[in-house]
């Protein structure tokens, strides 16, 4: 591919190789401008730092040369260092499946060059899947707060003259083989005026309409990849009285693009002989699939899921609950989803087709509606239904939702919106997968709509203040 001598030059700058980035040294300590420009770097840097936090390291690409490190060394990770050509970005040791997760920084780069696709092609030959481009550019709604800063000494540099809108932005990245994951404007204030500027600068992102007043935008991208392989798959069902459910479940579950395939079954404290009815039915079934069986220590489906993914060895994880209102035969289109690469994060969406019978009450209908909206506006990602229980990942997006929840805190007993929120923060790319939702044919629902409805309302204010709001403490 070839680039116009603008872009090469973007991508080329003689810039070192470094373990770790510069302590700034250009703004005198305890100036004016010196304090101001921290202040904003250190809310933009909490921004990247919500998901750089859980890569494994942090790489800033082509750094402009009046760019000092600042934000680089400002970012939440261990391991942080700068490389000046896309090149070397490429790690030839790495297998399918085993490469790294890195964030990939471009600080200013879009607005400092005229080939914005021609920067974005020569990455994307680099990158690897699980890798994510995080792009900090500013808003073309606030040019003239730009010249402010630079006034203020907030910034350095020439000022830019490429300024692209959100829809030129997503054409861009689309035509490069990217997909953009969260974009969020950022940075209201720059100046640090206590109580004040953290109020606006946490509240105005989630104002809509007053959010275009944003000095920055931080964009967050996932490179377009299928997979490489073909990649194994554990199917957890958790099961709690289905005793009637289980034998169909293996007996309609159907094959994969892998024969790699396991299904453990979580029983969780039944009273009508589901853990006896699993025990019966591991030998009878052995011949077809990888059986395992275990019981769960605790309470609840969150619990039990929890205990599935841990025993899990497959490079996919997935979950099928036991009354099968979702049908096993559907689960392939999970698999393949992820394996096309059209998302990370594969989330079963109830909402669209016609029910059967009388598998949602109007009441929980409404419900699931309402929380799926709800949650977009909290993750700031379309999500069309946040309550249904068949979710694909990978086993090692798995292991970083662990390091997440590490963090965030243990609040979820159901884990639909635990493992959504991580997905989010962990930009993995959610991608809702249409299913006709069924009725039971055994059992009764463990789920109380007007408890469990209160605590799942609970769940999103809290999600609300410490994801949408409270980024930047």
């Amino acid at each position: 591919m070839s680039l116009n001598q603008d872009a090469r030059s973007e991508l080329q700058l003689s810039l070192p190789v470094m373990t770790a980035p510069p302590t700034p040294s250009n703004a005198p300590k305890g100036s004016n401008a010196g304090e101001m420009r921290r202040f904003a770097y250190r809310h933009l840097a909490a921004e990247v730092s919500a998901t750089a936090r859980f890569c494994d390291e942090v790489v800033q690409l082509a750094r402009l040369p009046h760019d000092d490190g600042l934000l680089l060394q400002l970012i939440d990770n261990s391991r942080k260092h700068c490389v000046d050509r896309a090149e070397e970005l490429t790690d030839s040791d790495a297998q399918p499946g085993s490469e790294s997760c890195r964030a990939i920084l471009l600080n200013g780069n879009f607005n400092a060059t005229e080939d914005i696709q021609g920067i974005l092609e020569q990455l994307h030959a680099h990158l690897h899947r699980s890798d994510r481009l995080f792009a900090v550019l500013y808003s073309p709604y606030a040019q003239w707060l730009f010249r402010l800063v630079t006034w203020l000494g907030l910034r350095r540099g020439p000022i830019p003259e490429t300024f692209v809108t959100e829809t030129e932005l997503r054409s861009l990245l689309r035509l490069s083989g990217f997909e953009i994951v969260r974009i969020r404007p950022s940075l209201f204030l720059p100046l640090s005026i206590p109580l004040v500027s953290r109020f606006l600068n946490s509240l105005l992102p989630a104002t809509p309409l007053l959010n275009r007043l944003a000095l920055t935008w931080i964009v967050v991208a996932r490179p377009l990849r299928k997979s490489e392989s073909v990649p194994s798959l554990s199917i957890v069902i958790p099961a709690r009285n289905e005793k009637g459910n289980l034998e169909a479940a293996l007996r309609r579950m159907p094959e994969f693009a892998t024969r790699d395939v396991e299904i453990l079954f979580v029983e969780g404290h039944s009273t009508d002989g589901t853990w006896e009815e699993i025990q019966q039915l591991l030998p009878q079934y052995a011949d077809r699939w990888k059986l395992r069986a275990m019981q769960q220590p605790g309470k609840g489906k969150n619990d039990a899921v929890r205990l599935g993914f841990s025993q899990a060895t497959g490079d996919l994880v997935t979950i099928l609950d036991a009354d099968l209102t979702m049908p096993p035969e559907l689960l392939p289109r999970f698999y393949d989803a992820w394996r096309l690469g059209h998302g990370d994060f594969i989330n079963g969406n109830r909402l669209v087709y016609p029910m059967e019978g009388e598998a949602m009450r109007r009441l929980n209908l409404l419900g699931n509606r309402f929380f799926a909206k709800a949650l977009s506006v909290v993750l700031g990602v379309s999500i069309g239904d946040s309550l249904c229980g068949t979710k694909l990942l990978s086993r090692r997006d798995y292991q970083r939702t662990i390091a997440w929840r590490n963090q965030f805190g243990d609040f979820d007993p159901f884990g639909d919106f635990e493992l959504l929120f991580a997905a989010s923060e962990l930009s993995l790319g959610i991608v809702d997968l249409p299913i006709r939702y069924r009725s039971r044919t055994y059992g009764s629902t463990n789920i109380s709509r007007f408890r469990d409805g209160w605590l799942l309302l609970r769940m999103t204010i809290y999600g609300f203040f410490r994801l949408r709001l409270g980024r930047t403490r």
